[in-house]
């Protein structure tokens, strides 16, 4: 599996936190969201699978949680992982990303998760402006772009 971000820290513990993402191709470009307040990113929709939650369950409810779209046709697509901390938990991560591809339905909401906000994304500017490197990667990935490196 590609690790993507900082060499993990051999006397750190790091706790295993599954995740499932999306690429959502919609109209030419991608539905990503852009996260206001402390982070200021745009990114894959998505975030950690809850104990006891399937992938697909936290799919679509992370998906509809942050854009307040509706998906269909989820598909594995990529999976990466990343060793970082999680300030939102107090948490070292050893994160298990999986990338799913599927296509956004219909938006039934506005967003219910905080600072979060749909937007589409050009897949010129996807692929410098998503923060996380590995969604990066599988964006250009799925699109066949070339791979840009910010």
């Amino acid at each position: 599996m590609l690790r993507f971000g900082t060499t993990p820290d051999a006397h750190r513990r790091y706790k295993r936190r599954p995740g499932a993402y999306a690429i959502l191709p919609y109209k030419g470009g991608l539905l990503a969201t852009y996260q206001g307040g402390r982070n200021q990113e745009y990114q894959l929709p998505g975030g950690g699978i809850d104990p006891g939650e399937s992938p697909l369950h936290a799919l679509h409810r992370e998906v509809f949680e942050e854009t307040g779209w509706c998906i269909t046709q989820p598909q594995v697509f990529f999976r990466f992982k990343v060793f970082s901390f999680m300030p939102d938990y107090d948490l070292w991560a050893e994160k298990i990303c999986t990338i799913y591809v599927a296509r956004p339905v219909y938006r039934k909401s506005s967003p219910s998760e905080p600072d979060h906000h749909p937007v589409l994304l050009p897949i010129d500017v996807a692929l410098s402006a998503l923060a996380s490197e590995g969604d990066r990667h599988a964006v250009a990935k799925f699109f066949g772009a070339r791979h840009l490196k910010s």
